[in-house]
């Protein structure tokens, strides 16, 4: 299985600039998508039927263009999961879960705290709720690869300066100790396990010229279950595609 996770910022805009083409040519088995920001029927849908995509399943924000998860499949999951099932924190449409089989694949936006200090708090709050989340999952489906924007550099080495971004969202000591804990409650960085080079960054700024600079951030994942480990093929990041600021990552599996 070859999963591709790809915060498109928008699926209209991203289908305006080629996802159509460049799905037919990956040919991954699972697309996981974040931001879609639109509904279901705001899109010519069909269009990823013709490629070969007929299992389509998003889980959209209450407000209109905003966020939104999706994951477009090649083969029909077992179940399909929208949201945590809980009023509170599913009205931002973040998290979409399938089910293959004994292997879930999640697709998850976690939110971002840059605007305010109130949406860092919530950022925080959501962190913990989802840390829960994941320990009561894991004790009825234990083989889990949660791909998505998770919004947190996880070490220096996943951003471009770490000394001027200390106290900037996605960098803060706080949030990378929630990243910290959360794999060593079991699950593998599968882009690290392969590849420890620095200067490999999924997200850049529109400003600055920073993705021709490669001045970026590394805040998309693809996190496995540890007892999947043994099944990992390999992993990777496409800066290449440029549908969106930010680009896929992805992960192949036995």
């Amino acid at each position: 299985m070859k999963i591709i996770s790809y915060n498109i910022n928008g699926i209209r805009s991203a289908m305006s600039k080629g996802l159509v083409d460049f799905m037919q040519a990956q040919k991954a088995d699972v697309y996981c998508f974040q931001e879609v920001k639109a509904n279901s029927d705001q899109v010519q849908s069909y269009l990823f039927d013709v490629i070969g995509y007929p299992y389509q399943y998003w889980f959209s924000a209450e407000k209109k263009g905003y966020s939104g998860v999706a994951i477009f499949s090649k083969i029909k999951p077992d179940k399909v999961v929208y949201g945590f099932d809980n009023p509170v924190w599913d009205n931002e449409g973040r998290i979409i879960r399938a089910d293959f089989g004994n292997t879930s694949v999640i697709s998850v936006y976690m939110p971002s705290g840059s605007s305010s200090e109130e949406r860092q708090a919530y950022k925080m709050e959501w962190l913990s709720f989802f840390d829960h989340y994941i320990k009561e999952l894991k004790a009825t489906r234990d083989e889990l690869i949660i791909c998505g924007d998770y919004n947190i550099c996880h070490k220096p080495i996943d951003i471009h300066d770490p000394a001027s971004n200390k106290n900037s969202s996605g960098f803060l000591p706080e949030e990378r100790e929630w990243f910290e804990q959360f794999i060593q409650k079991g699950f593998v960085d599968s882009f690290r396990n392969f590849y420890p080079q620095p200067h490999q960054y999924s997200w850049w700024s529109y400003r600055a010229n920073a993705r021709n600079n490669n001045k970026g951030w590394r805040i998309d994942y693809c996190l496995v279950s540890e007892n999947l480990h043994s099944k990992l093929l390999d992993a990777g990041i496409m800066p290449e595609a440029k549908h969106s600021d930010h680009c896929p990552v992805w992960v192949e599996l036995t």
